[in-house]
């Protein structure tokens, strides 16, 4: 179906949306592919624009709310692709993908709320399949690294074996990034839903809470918390993100007909070097974290917390230390018969918005240009199952990502 916009940016005037924009209008211009920018301030979009400089006076901009369900349906007629970056997604995102699935309009975004995510999988899927509307969800750092990481590291594998890992675990060797208040408002709603609802309590401790009901995966996953890993020669500390991104890696594989295995096992962690001191700084990751839980989940501390230590919304880290950011992710997998393969997944920005802002601009791109219609039906996909090698490409020419083999954890 021919539509006016190949892509609708929506939430421009957000902090990540800001760092899209101006990727997408200066460091990538995408050739004939139209673009628009959406908010619900018009002012804030005329000022955006004006901070893009020569050549963005014709980028058209759309001023729309995120329960207006007029005014969305309206942008879903417009375009192909809608981004949206208005989080937390459990607040302000059903509408949209209400109304991109009503429409059979593409949809991409950047949450890692996993809770909404299984919301918007069962309350929309049949819709979306229906309508042709492709949503994916987690296209930033979380999940899209850990998502793609496997499934090159899988391809690897059965390139070089002739099987996929049974066994594959994910640590972060390096990483530097700041966070914004949009990304800790996300975090603190998922603590709230916990708090108050003890189905979503129930859910967060499924692994597999967003897989298919008909998967047949049945290996028991795990928490990284502190360990040695003898395959990284290293102690190994709990990573923040794994509960959302194990999720996506799980869907994926139930998604692509279980090609992983149906005794998969997959696990993230955060290495922290060998001996004593990488032994006591595993723990005091650890113990970070759980502290970190324990103030989104106490309404006193969080109130402390947001008041006077967190960003807020809007706030993030700067565009000098977005560009002194980075991130260093290994991969490491086992198949049955025993033979071992090594991956390194990089990036050249901040994780959570100078590379995120690259990865989900690529994401939805892609969707528009490489993903036939006839090649993905509508459905709820994740990275991992609805791309293939033209975003890899895309990622590592345009986004400053690399996905490489490696031969030792030291590589």
């Amino acid at each position: 179906m021919n539509k006016e916009l190949d892509l609708i940016v929506f939430g421009a005037t957000s902090f990540v949306g800001k760092i899209i924009c101006r990727y997408l209008a200066h460091e990538h211009i995408e050739p004939n592919f139209s673009w628009a920018m959406a908010a619900r301030s018009g002012e804030k979009l005329e000022s955006l624009r004006a901070t893009l400089g020569s050549g963005a006076e014709h980028i058209p901009i759309i001023v729309a709310e995120s329960f207006d369900k007029a005014a969305l349906a309206a942008l879903c007629d417009r375009t192909a692709v809608i981004l949206s970056t208005v989080g937390p997604y459990a607040l302000y995102g059903e509408a949209l993908v209400e109304a991109c699935v009503a429409a059979g309009t593409d949809y991409c975004d950047l949450t890692g709320e996993s809770q909404w995510m299984k919301r918007m999988i069962s309350r929309y899927s049949d819709q979306a399949r229906l309508n042709g509307a492709r949503i994916i969800h987690a296209c930033g750092f979380d999940s899209l690294p850990s998502d793609l990481g496997v499934k090159f590291l899988q391809q690897q594998a059965q390139a070089r074996f002739g099987e996929p890992c049974g066994t594959v675990k994910m640590r972060v060797k390096a990483m530097k990034g700041g966070a914004s208040g949009g990304t800790i408002a996300s975090g603190v709603n998922a603590f709230k839903e916990a708090a108050s609802d003890p189905a979503v309590r129930e859910e967060m401790k499924d692994w597999y809470s967003l897989c298919p009901e008909a998967h047949r995966n049945s290996a028991k996953q795990r928490h990284v918390n502190t360990e040695y890993d003898e395959d990284f020669k290293s102690w190994v500390g709990p990573f923040i993100m794994a509960g959302v991104n194990t999720r996506v890696v799980l869907r994926t594989n139930a998604l692509l007909n279980e090609q992983y295995g149906r005794q998969f096992y997959y696990d993230e962690g955060s290495l922290t070097g060998s001996g004593d001191k990488g032994r006591k700084a595993a723990k005091r990751v650890a113990l970070g974290t759980k502290l970190f839980g324990a103030v989104l989940m106490l309404a006193p501390l969080q109130w402390l917390a947001l008041k006077f230590f967190l960003p807020k919304p809007g706030e993030g880290p700067s565009p000098d230390e977005q560009r002194a950011g980075f991130f260093d992710l290994r991969f490491f997998g086992r198949t049955e018969s025993g033979e071992e393969v090594r991956v390194k997944v990089t990036g050249d920005r901040d994780p959570g918005y100078g590379s995120t802002a690259k990865m989900i601009a690529q994401a939805a791109i892609s969707l528009r240009r490489d993903v036939d219609k006839s090649q993905l039906e509508g459905g709820f996909w994740t990275p991992g199952s609805a791309f293939g090698e033209a975003l890899l490409l895309r990622l590592q020419t345009s986004a400053g990502m690399t996905f490489e083999v490696v031969n030792t954890a030291a590589d």
